[in-house]
């Protein structure tokens, strides 16, 4: 399969799984919240970070937005304009209905994040990719390559993601806690359930495909798009599907479950 060929599969399961995120106590919170001025979503690693970078009167791209309750956050905590850019529209109709709730104005784009249009180019301040995202990605440096020409020179991106290391751990298995991978993994984890985060059953959908990054491919990619790394913070805590807590709530072995960069393009 090419770059293209496991964009379209991976962008097929995240529009069949759309609706099972719409059900449920995590959407009613988003419904509840964004009814409410100034909500934010966003956990206190996001809100302190995007602090540091100013977010009053930022033009801020999310890539990978997802149902837009990150940027609509973002949006709520004084952000000008805010645009958020997904490959599936299951999830970007809810962005739009979370917007709606808020009465806030979000300019939502639904296309293969591998071809944002031109118009976008050198027009934001900060380009957030939040949890998730990378490991989704076929081909890493030309995503990278995305974010970097979206953003303004002098502009920041943002990432908040799950560690790779966690990429060797399999929390289902009968020895969770022996490396079930390899680190440096070259061919994509393929799964047929519906991408769902909270351990409730899932139905089957299209075959997915998860991509495996080390940290050294990552940082490598930035520098290689122009991207100075200024920020690199790991936490030990898990951001991903609850099956992870596992690895959390380990007294006194703590692992690198999430990190936080921050890298700029040149003024």
């Amino acid at each position: 399969m090419d770059r293209d060929s496991y964009t379209a599969a991976n962008r097929e399961a995240w529009d069949q799984s759309a609706a099972l995120h719409r059900q449920g106590a995590e959407w009613q919170r988003l419904e509840t919240g964004f009814a409410t001025p100034g909500f934010s979503c966003l956990d206190a690693v996001e809100t302190a970070l995007l602090g540091e970078l100013g977010l009053s009167g930022k033009a801020v791209a999310q890539i990978c937005c997802n149902n837009a309750r990150e940027i609509l956050s973002v949006k709520n905590l004084g952000a000008a304009r805010c645009v958020g850019f997904d490959q599936a529209a299951g999830f970007l109709a809810q962005g739009r209905e979370l917007a709606e709730i808020a009465g806030q104005e979000l300019e939502l784009v639904e296309g293969d994040v591998y071809a944002i249009p031109r118009s976008y180019d050198a027009a934001f301040d900060i380009a957030m990719i939040t949890i998730g995202v990378f490991g989704w990605m076929p081909d890493l440096p030309a995503f990278l390559a995305i974010a970097a020409r979206l953003l303004k020179p002098g502009g920041a991106l943002f990432v908040h993601e799950e560690h790779p290391v966690m990429n060797i751990f399999e929390p289902t298995a009968e020895r969770p806690f022996e490396p079930d991978s390899s680190y440096f993994r070259k061919q994509p984890f393929a799964e047929d359930h519906a991408i769902v985060y909270h351990g409730e059953e899932a139905p089957e959908v299209q075959t997915h495909y998860w991509f495996v990054h080390p940290l050294s491919e990552i940082f490598t990619a930035a520098l290689e798009n122009g991207l100075a790394i200024e920020t690199f913070r790991e936490y030990p805590n898990n951001i991903s599907s609850v099956e992870f807590d596992i690895y959390e709530s380990r007294e006194g072995v703590e692992l690198p479950m999430s990190y936080a960069l921050v890298a700029r393009k040149a003024g």
